[in-house]
């Protein structure tokens, strides 16, 4: 793997600021989404949600249009690990894991988070997995501070994941070739943040650094995936259910600093 930069860039703490501001707009539309989510509801349902929050707080929905993806989230149910567009074909019933996928842009500064909720009651195992992938998040991105270096983040979500198959009893697989990103002005910046690998190694880690943290993990220990016909949804190959979170964290002096919080 290569890295064409030795630290990944910095925001002042102004720039900051104005991402969490953006961050709270996608938190507030996440919130709203899940109570939306209820047995019979579309995901074409959801995505109407969202996008009413977004423009509603003056942001506009960031996923629209974005490499020519048609909706304002990605609407992820089950065996499909990301990029699930939301449709009026997709009915969620109880028991379903949901994956809502979210960004703002407001005045040029992008939010993107993500999480993971159950319609219902979930069965044991796949709520022991949602769970666990939510712990994995709270656990790896503690490694997000200053002069750590890239893939210091990455042994730490790995390791939390190993960590969670004993915490919460299941199997797990780290999806393979998916990860987080740096962001900033736009969605998608340098560098790509793997879930796993070696530690210190890549780009060192500053004051002011950003990244979308977002671990995926598969039930029963799978990582192979498959994307559809539509060019965008990402399913499981062995049709595992599959949970996603994720955080804009930036690295301060006082340590991890949340830009996408959902309180």
């Amino acid at each position: 793997m290569a890295f064409r930069k030795r630290k990944i860039a910095a925001k002042t703490a102004e720039e900051l600021n104005a991402m969490e501001a953006a961050g709270r707009i996608v938190g507030t539309a996440l919130r709203e989404v899940r109570a939306a989510a209820k047995p019979d509801a579309t995901t074409l349902d959801l995505d109407k949600v969202a996008e009413t929050v977004i423009r509603d707080h003056g942001a506009v929905p960031t996923f629209l249009g974005y490499e020519g993806f048609p909706a304002s989230i990605c609407a992820s149910v089950n065996d499909v690990v990301v990029h699930g567009i939301p449709s009026k074909s997709v009915v969620l019933g109880e028991g379903d894991l949901v994956s809502i996928d979210c960004g703002a842009t407001l005045d040029g500064w992008v939010g993107d988070s993500a999480w993971s909720f159950g319609i219902g009651e979930l069965a044991p195992e796949v709520d022991a997995l949602n769970r666990a992938t939510e712990w994995v998040l709270a656990e790896g991105l503690k490694a997000m501070v200053p002069g750590n270096k890239l893939t210091d983040v990455s042994h730490a979500l790995e390791q939390a994941t190993y960590a969670a198959e004993e915490r919460f009893g299941v199997e797990l697989g780290i999806v393979d070739g998916y990860g987080g990103h740096g962001i900033g002005r736009t969605m998608h910046e340098e560098p790509f943040l793997a879930n796993e690998g070696k530690p210190n190694r890549g780009p060192r880690i500053q004051e002011g650094s950003v990244l979308a943290i977002e671990p995926m993990l598969i039930l029963g220990g799978g990582y192979d995936t498959q994307v559809l016909a539509d060019d965008w949804t990402v399913t499981t190959l062995d049709g595992a259910p599959a949970s996603h979170w994720e955080h804009t964290v930036a690295a301060t002096a006082d340590g991890p600093r949340i830009l996408t919080p959902r309180a």
